[in-house]
C-alpha cells in the first residue's frame, strides 16, 4: 500500500475462486454522489465483472452502489455498468485476452488514490474445483512451514 492510498473494498473470494494472471489499475467513471456513497464504504461486488465492448469500451457490470442518503435530487440507477478509464493499449490487450484465451475481467480492490477512486482489475482464469482444493492444501502447507521456522528461529 502507497501513501495516499486507502482500501474500500476487497474482493477475496476472488483469490480464491480465480488465478489471477495479471492486475491492471483502471479510474472509474462515476456520477453523481456515487462517491459519498462509496466513501461510506456501500458498496456490493460479489459477482461483478468487467467486460470490454466492440467499439473499444471496458465497461464494470453487477457492481452495486446504493444511492446516498441525504441525495434526493438526481436518483441514481445502482446497478447501472459503469465505464472504465483504461489506456487505449490496456484495452486492445485485454479484449485479446478475454476473446482469444478465455479469461475474465474481475475487480479485486477498490480504492482511493491521491483522492480518486481506483479499480484494480485481475485478468483471471477460473478455478475448476480441485483446483480450489490443491490451492488451500499449498496455503496450509505454508503456513505450517512459516510456523516452523519461526518457532525455530
Amino acid at each position: 500500500m502507497a501513501a495516499g492510498e486507502k482500501v474500500v473494498a476487497r474482493n477475496r473470494k476472488a483469490r480464491h475462486d480465480y488465478e489471477i494472471l495479471d492486475t491492471f489499475e483502471a479510474g472509474i467513471e462515476l456520477r453523481g454522489a456515487e462517491v459519498k456513497s462509496i466513501r461510506q464504504g456501500k458498496l456490493t461486488f460479489a459477482d461483478a465483472y468487467a467486460a470490454v465492448t466492440d467499439d473499444g469500451e471496458v465497461y464494470l457490470r453487477n457492481l452495486h452502489i446504493p444511492p446516498y442518503e441525504q441525495n434526493t435530487t438526481h436518483p441514481l440507477d445502482p446497478d447501472r455498468p459503469r465505464r472504465l478509464l483504461l489506456h487505449k493499449r490496456e484495452i486492445r490487450r485485454l479484449k485479446a485476452d478475454t476473446e482469444q484465451r478465455g479469461l475474465t475481467l474481475i475487480p479485486l480492490t477498490f480504492y482511493f488514490k491521491n483522492a480518486r477512486l481506483k479499480v484494480e482489475l485481475g485478468l483471471a482464469a477460473g478455478r475448476k474445483r480441485h483446483d480450489k482444493r490443491s490451492a488451500i492444501a499449498e496455503k496450509e502447507a505454508k503456513r505450517r512451514i512459516d510456523r516452523a521456522l519461526r518457532r525455530e528461529g
